[in-house]
């Protein structure tokens, strides 16, 4: 049954000039950063030429959401039956979306992605991943460029390298790498949305940097052998059917001597399967993170080696390994940004299906921190590997 979009709000921008003012209210970073500020953190002009302005990014996703179809608002709600399956059960996967079942799986994530990348850019995850937890006197974004530049330095980024970023989103995180290393970043996604945002953003800022439209679960990758001089991802490898295949893939495109940068999320080793109280939460939180696979740091390892790939580093990236109080930080903005948008809604300011996007968005956030800080997962896991000579 298709979301009804009656009553829907008037091309005019008073819903948005409404909500718009709210936010100021709640944002995650209310006040300008201060050059004091930036400076203890170690970030400069090159990680404040590759950010948006917040106002103008938030405005677009807004009226993006605010046009949405019946049939892309239902598209978006049925590709959440993806969430509750795994790459690790064929049987299941089979007996829900039939022998095609990969490709089934490309078609929701398309949809999914399609609209999550708006309702994630009117907060301060435009980037799509709650970063590690690296400084505690920094914000969401802040944390992002902050590992953004870890990776960068990790993996021996410089200028003019030629850079595969794996699962890009919209070219923000490509965007940071070009403004701080004159790097040349290549993105590949599954959402032609997302790429085409991604393009545009990068051509503004004047970066060479590229994006390529293609489902990772399709191989071979297109690009030829030792094309790449380093490979970052963050946030995308649980999309992945076969991982050990992928990075044979990866391996195959990098130049002898290149370093990797993963950062995804992790079953830990304190996750129970057989717990109920364990697979209660990971059966609410797989659909909030947007996770098909199940992977743990095991199975990260085990696959890189697999390729040929050295392992390097393997940890949890946050300050003593928990991310939690920046999750928390995003679900109290989100569930904030939630009231005022029912209010709205009930005032037939907004239409109808906004309600069912943030009521969606908002399912379990609280889920996600307990299982944080009880140690059963992490989304700010980091492995680094290299290519050897």
């Amino acid at each position: 049954m298709s979301v009804p979009l009656q009553h829907r709000a008037s091309d005019s921008t008073d819903g948005i000039d409404r909500i718009a003012e709210e936010k100021q209210k709640i944002t995650l970073h209310p006040t300008p950063l201060s050059t004091r500020k930036q400076d203890a953190l170690g970030l400069d002009d090159a990680d404040r030429q590759s950010t948006t302005n917040r106002f103008k990014t938030f405005r677009s996703a807004f009226k993006y959401i605010h046009h949405l179809t019946p049939k892309q608002v239902d598209d978006y709600m049925h590709s959440y039956v993806i969430y509750n399956l795994d790459w690790a059960d064929e049987d299941a996967m089979i007996k829900e979306l039939g022998p095609d079942y990969q490709a089934k799986v490309g078609e929701c994530l398309k949809a999914y992605y399609g609209i999550i990348n708006h309702l994630c850019a009117m907060g301060d995850v435009e980037k799509m991943y709650i970063p590690p937890h690296m400084d505690k006197r920094a914000s969401v974004i802040e944390n992002q460029l902050l590992y953004e530049k870890a990776v960068a330095h990790a993996i021996g980024m410089k200028a003019g390298d030629k850079v595969l970023d794996l699962g890009c989103g919209r070219g923000r995180v490509a965007a940071h790498m070009a403004s701080m290393t004159g790097a040349i970043v290549t993105g590949l996604n599954i959402d032609p949305n997302q790429v085409a945002q991604a393009q545009e953003f990068n051509d503004q800022k004047g970066f060479k940097n590229n994006f390529v439209q293609q489902d990772m679960n399709t191989l071979p990758l297109p690009f030829a052998d030792n094309s790449f001089d380093c490979f970052y991802q963050i946030q995308a490898l649980s999309l992945c059917k076969d991982l050990s295949a992928l990075f044979r893939e990866v391996y195959r495109v990098l130049k002898p001597g290149a370093k990797v940068s993963l950062l995804d999320w992790v079953s830990l080793p304190g996750y129970d399967p057989s717990n109920p109280e364990h697979l209660a939460l990971m059966r609410r939180v797989k659909p909030l993170i947007g996770a098909v696979g199940t992977p743990t740091p095991t199975s990260f390892e085990k696959a890189l080696e697999d390729a040929g790939f050295v392992v390097t580093k393997s940890e949890n990236a946050s300050i003593d390994g928990l991310q939690a109080p920046l999750i928390d930080r995003v679900d109290i903005y989100f569930r904030t940004m939630r009231q005022i948008i029912l209010g709205l809604v009930k005032i037939k300011v907004l239409p109808q299906h906004f309600r069912t996007l943030i009521n969606r968005l908002c399912l379990d956030g609280q889920a996600f921190v307990k299982m944080d800080r009880m140690r059963l997962i992490s989304t700010s896991y980091w492995i680094v590997a290299e290519k050897p000579l």
